[in-house]
């Protein structure tokens, strides 16, 4: 037991610290969404959810779930295998096809989990091509941070969105050596976009290959809801898409697009891909309704970005800060981290409302924060008192408002 005191020092610092991550039991039903039930040791108290990423609400969408239903009376739950032993159903690779066809990418592979597509996959592009350096932006996910360090290729961090010293890192690295750049088009956390474009033509003068993460746009973004490179119109010149289905498509799992030969290297040789149980049919089926509603119907993104700027303009008319007004995630800035945890248990508390208060190390000390996102069935009444009860706990609270 002397082995785990440090650990439980290092837990104790984080608590003090403010770092320590608690977690609520939440019961959220497909008929009141974004209501929910909290379920405590006292009972159980109704609130408004304001911190989901289930975006456009299709974990609730009746057509997701009788698709999910009718996989699963068909053909069970768990597939009994990874991909090459049993794991393969027919919704795997029609979902596959799928993104291939959103993309117009030649292949797209499954994964679990977001986080393992791209672990797993810029794993192997460092690993495989050899002499490859990756450029990555500064503010970038774990995910990309760890498949970036377990590629063993040599990497280069360039300042978040800063085109500038992307291309100068670029040309540092001189015209012979195999380039990758790995960017999100909406970092979650801060709510903006990357330039992609700029990215994109700065990528190909250096003859650089493109990696773009757009899992926090998939479906709310681009005519076909593909993401923010469709938006832009830079969506066929990108090398490799991942994206995921546990945000704007409302279940889980993740995905990566692009070449054949990508798509197949990452298959034969990326560990957690081969080693990994494949994802459940019925949770693969629900994700392909998901896909071809997005693609076809563009009414949940339309109510979203209507929420979104109801509550970026209310926020803004009360001289709350945030962090950026760029997009469907709104990160309303605190700046320090019990403040932080003291005004999103006040709303939870006073008011039945739950936004998650992000603290370090997630975010840069000092820019503590509450990570506010609306969604497709949130209301104009629902911003209305979301907002209300926001700058009623950030008098009482005494923050700063902005000038």
């Amino acid at each position: 037991m002397q082995a785990l005191s440090s650990l439980a020092q290092d837990v104790a610092t984080a608590k003090a610290q403010g770092r320590y991550r608690t977690y609520l039991n939440l019961e959220r039903r497909a008929d009141t969404a974004p209501r929910a039930v909290l379920h405590t040791a006292d009972g159980r108290k109704d609130i408004t959810v304001w911190c989901s990423n289930d975006y456009l609400s299709l974990s609730h969408h009746p057509v997701v779930i009788e698709k999910v239903s009718d996989a699963l009376r068909t053909v069970g739950l768990g597939t009994g295998g990874a991909r090459s032993i049993s794991g393969t159903s027919t919704y795997h690779e029609e979902l596959e096809a799928e993104l291939a066809s959103l993309y117009g990418k030649e292949r797209a592979l499954l994964f679990s989990t977001g986080f393992t597509a791209n672990d797993a996959t810029l794993s192997v592009l460092g690993r495989r091509i050899p002499g490859l350096v990756i450029f990555s932006d500064e503010l970038n996910h774990a995910s990309i941070i760890q498949g970036i360090r377990n590629s063993g290729a040599q990497k280069r961090i360039f300042r978040h969105n800063d085109t500038g010293h992307l291309r100068k890192l670029l040309a540092e690295a001189g015209p012979d050596v195999p380039k990758l750049v790995a960017f999100e088009s909406l970092y979650s956390m801060e709510g903006d976009f990357s330039p992609v474009r700029e990215i994109v033509e700065i990528a190909e003068e250096a003859g650089a290959l493109t990696y773009l993460d757009e899992i926090h746009s998939v479906g709310i973004y681009g005519a076909e809801g593909s993401g923010y490179a469709e938006e832009t119109g830079v969506r066929d010149r990108i090398t490799v898409f991942q994206g995921g289905f546990g945000k704007g498509l409302g279940g889980a799992g993740g995905y990566v697009a692009g070449p054949a030969s990508v798509i197949d290297g990452v298959r034969t040789f990326a560990s957690p891909f081969v080693f990994s149980t494949s994802a459940p049919a019925p949770l693969v089926a629900g994700a392909l309704a998901a896909l071809r509603l997005v693609r076809h119907d563009s009414t949940p993104r339309d109510l979203l970005r209507a929420r979104a700027d109801e509550l970026k303009a209310a926020l803004s008319a009360r001289r709350i800060p945030v962090i950026s007004r760029d997009s469907h995630v709104v990160p309303v800035l605190v700046g320090e981290p019990h403040r932080n945890k003291e005004v999103s248990a006040r709303l939870l508390a006073e008011h039945g409302i739950y936004v998650q208060p992000v603290n370090a190390p997630t975010v840069p000390e000092g820019t503590e924060r509450l990570r506010v996102t609306p969604t497709s069935r949130h209301t104009a009444e629902d911003v209305q008192v979301f907002v209300e009860a926001l700058d009623a706990v950030w008098t009482a609270v005494g923050l700063p408002r902005e000038g």
